[in-house]
C-alpha cells in the first residue's frame, strides 16, 4: 500500500501540535511493515491545503490518505465517520485568513462519508488500550477542511481508495475523565501506539 499521512502544524490556541511528530514517526513505522508512506505536515491554512493535498496526490498517488488533527477539548482519539460542507466564518486560519463563505463547495452534498473500514479501525485502536471511539463532527476548522478535500479526490475515478480522518487530544494536559476517574492525560507514546494500529488496519486489503 501507499499511503499518504498527514498532519497539521500550530494554530492560534496551540503553539505545539502532536500530529506534527506524530506523523513521521508513523511513516517511519510503516516503512518497517513494508507500507510505503509518505508525511505531510501542513501550515494550518486553507491555501495550503488547496495547494498542496493535490500535488501530494498527483506526485505520490496513494492508495490511502491517513489524515491527523488535533482537538484541544477531545478526550479520546476520534475515528471521524464524515466531513460536513461547512467552514468556521468566525475563526481565521494560522495566516489569518478568514473564509467568507460558511460552506466549502456551494451546490455540494451537506457531507461526504469517509472512506474506510471503520469497524476495523476502532477494533485495532482498541486493542492499543487508548481510548479510541467514533466521531461524528469534525468540527468546522482546517480539519474538517481537508478531510473534504480528500474526500473530493477519493470520489474520483484515479483517486485514493480510502481516506479517513483521526482526531487526537491534546498531549501532556492532565483532564479529568466523566464520573469519578483520576485525573490522567494522553502522551505521545499512546497517540502513537492508536495512529499505528490505525495505520495498519488501513493497509489490510
Amino acid at each position: 500500500m501507499k499511503g499518504l499521512i498527514t498532519g497539521f502544524g500550530r494554530f492560534p490556541g496551540a503553539p505545539a501540535n502532536p500530529t506534527t511528530p506524530l506523523v513521521a514517526h508513523l511513516a517511519r513505522a510503516g516503512h518497517r511493515h513494508g507500507l510505503d508512506c509518505v508525511a505531510h505536515v501542513f501550515a494550518t491554512r486553507y491555501a495550503a491545503v488547496d495547494r498542496e493535498l493535490p500535488a501530494l496526490i498527483a506526485a505520490h498517488r496513494p492508495d490511502a490518505i491517513l489524515m491527523f488533527g488535533l482537538a484541544g477539548r477531545r478526550r479520546h482519539v476520534c475515528i471521524e465517520l464524515m466531513a460536513r460542507n461547512r467552514k468556521s466564518t468566525i475563526f481565521p486560519d494560522a495566516g489569518g485568513t478568514l473564509p467568507r463563505r460558511s460552506t466549502i463547495a456551494a451546490g455540494a452534498p451537506t457531507s461526504r462519508r469517509g472512506h474506510a473500514p471503520f469497524s476495523r479501525l476502532l477494533a485495532a485502536a482498541r486493542t492499543t488500550r487508548v481510548a479510541t471511539r467514533f466521531s461524528r463532527d469534525a468540527g468546522k476548522y482546517l480539519c474538517n477542511y481537508i478531510y473534504w478535500r480528500a474526500l473530493e479526490a477519493a470520489a474520483q475515478p484515479d483517486g485514493p481508495h480510502r481516506a479517513v480522518f483521526i482526531h487526537v487530544p491534546p498531549v501532556g494536559k492532565p483532564f479529568r475523565p466523566r464520573g469519578r476517574a483520576k485525573r490522567r492525560q494522553f502522551l505521545a507514546s499512546q497517540l502513537f501506539r492508536a495512529g499505528k494500529a490505525i495505520l495498519l488496519a488501513l493497509s489490510r486489503r
